[in-house]
């Protein structure tokens, strides 16, 4: 058994309903080794950190040449499971989002975010249209032997405010849950979902284990738990924290504050 089919497993075995695999994302290999060495079970890279903290915005700006190079200096420095936010698979047809995968695979990664939102365009791809694509990343992640966990992202609740989320947007997400495990999902990420109520229906709605995020106008990390969340994630916010805290201290240093 290889070390990647080890972390593999490991991986998936963290996900449980109450017992959540928390992830604290990062965006380099020394973000990485920081968060490791603080007890983290598994690490993860987000879009928007690993862009901004390399002078890009978030949605695909950030090269996959360079985010695939990120994920290798990752790697060489933990020796934890790595998940990539691989954001809508650097492309818009099946074949694409599977040779991402693919490479990503190659780079020893065995985690992966593919979101449904149209990347550089506007809504959401058709539940028909996002199955198909997460079919051929599930082929991708099994090509060598090694079963990589594909987490099948949802934009339905980031595209609209907080406040205007509605029962009707729950079943939207639970209709794409289903599909999406039928098309060989092994988890579901809804971030921006703050309702405490519809996040319960949809954890008790949907089989596959429930990834949420924690972000400053959400539920907390312990409120998810209990709500029955399996993956919990942190976003942009590590990164932005950080950065806060640099530009105060250079303002200081400067004169500026």
């Amino acid at each position: 058994m290889t070390n990647q089919t080890k972390q593999a497993q490991l991986f998936k075995a963290l996900h449980q309903a109450g017992n959540p695999v928390v992830l604290f994302n990062v965006w380099d290999a020394g973000s990485a080794k920081a968060v490791a060495s603080s007890g983290a079970k598994a690490i993860a890279t987000g879009s928007a950190p690993v862009a901004m903290a390399n002078g890009f915005p978030d949605g695909e700006q950030f090269p996959l040449d360079d985010a695939l190079i990120v994920a290798s200096r990752i790697l060489n420095v933990i020796d934890l499971p790595l998940s990539m936010d691989l954001e809508g698979g650097y492309g818009e047809s099946a074949d694409e989002v599977a040779n991402t995968v693919r490479r990503a695979m190659r780079v020893g990664a065995v985690g992966f975010n593919v979101e449904d939102q149209i990347v550089g365009g506007s809504g959401l791809y058709s539940v028909d249209e996002q199955s198909k694509r997460i079919q051929a990343a599930r082929a991708a992640a099994d090509e060598n032997g090694v079963h990589g966990f594909l987490n099948a992202r949802t934009d339905i609740f980031l595209k609209t405010k907080p406040d205007e989320h509605t029962d009707a947007m729950v079943n939207n997400a639970i209709e794409r849950a289903k599909a999406y495990e039928q098309a060989g999902a092994d988890g579901f990420f809804a971030p921006g979902m703050v309702n405490e109520a519809q996040i319960e229906t949809l954890c008790k709605a949907v089989a596959l284990p429930i990834n949420m995020i924690v972000l400053p106008h959400t539920p907390t990390l312990a409120t998810f738990t209990e709500l029955g969340a399996a993956r919990i994630s942190y976003g942009p916010t590590p990164y932005r924290s950080m950065i806060s805290w640099l530009q105060g201290e250079a303002a200081t240093i400067y004169g500026q504050a």
